[in-house]
C-alpha cells in the first residue's frame, strides 16, 4: 500500500465526483433521510471547479484514485469542505490518512476547522477521535475546531 494526498488536476475530476456521489449517497445506510451531499458533492462542473481552483486533492493507493479532500486554505485557518473514500474502501484507513495527511501537508495552519451534518454519527466519532472540539451546533451541522497544539501526530510518525 503506497498513499498519497496530491492536488488534483482536472483530469481526475471525472474520477473523483463519482467517488464523491458514491460515498455521500451510502449515507443512506448510516442514518440519511435520503441518498445525497454537501452542495456540488456529484457535480463534475463543481468538482472541476475546485481542482481549477486548488481545492481539490486526491488520495491514491498505488497511483489508483481512491478517496479525495476539498480543502479551503485562508491565512493561517484551514477549513476541510469534505473529504470522502470510495465505499467499498472504507474502513481502511484512508479517511485516517487523508485527515493526518490535511494537518501536516500546511505548516502555517495554526488552526482546522469542519462540518458535519448531526445526524451522522460515523464522521462525528471519527472527527472527535481525532481530537477535533465541537465549537457549535445548529439544527443541522456541528462545527469543529482543532489547533495546531492539539495535534495529535507528527510528520514522522505512521
Amino acid at each position: 500500500m503506497s498513499l498519497q494526498l496530491l492536488k488534483a488536476s482536472t483530469s481526475d475530476a471525472l474520477s473523483l465526483n463519482g467517488i464523491s456521489k458514491r460515498a455521500f449517497d451510502s449515507d443512506v445506510l448510516i442514518g440519511a433521510e435520503s441518498p445525497g451531499g454537501p452542495p456540488g458533492y456529484m457535480s463534475l462542473q463543481f468538482h472541476t471547479k475546485m481542482a481549477r481552483q486548488g481545492h481539490l486533492y486526491k488520495l491514491t493507493d498505488d497511483g489508483l484514485i481512491v478517496g479525495g479532500a476539498i480543502l479551503f486554505l485562508e491565512n493561517d485557518v484551514l477549513n476541510v469542505g469534505r473529504i470522502f473514500v470510495a465505499p467499498e474502501h472504507f474502513r481502511k484507513g484512508y479517511g485516517l490518512f487523508i485527515m493526518r495527511e490535511v494537518e501536516n501537508m500546511f505548516p502555517e495552519v495554526k488552526e482546522y476547522t469542519l462540518d458535519t451534518p448531526v445526524w451522522n454519527v460515523r464522521t462525528n466519532s471519527f472527527y472527535t477521535k481525532l481530537g477535533y472540539k465541537e465549537i457549535k451546533r445548529d439544527k443541522e451541522f456541528v462545527f469543529y475546531s482543532k489547533h495546531r497544539g492539539e495535534l495529535t501526530w507528527t510528520s514522522g510518525e505512521d
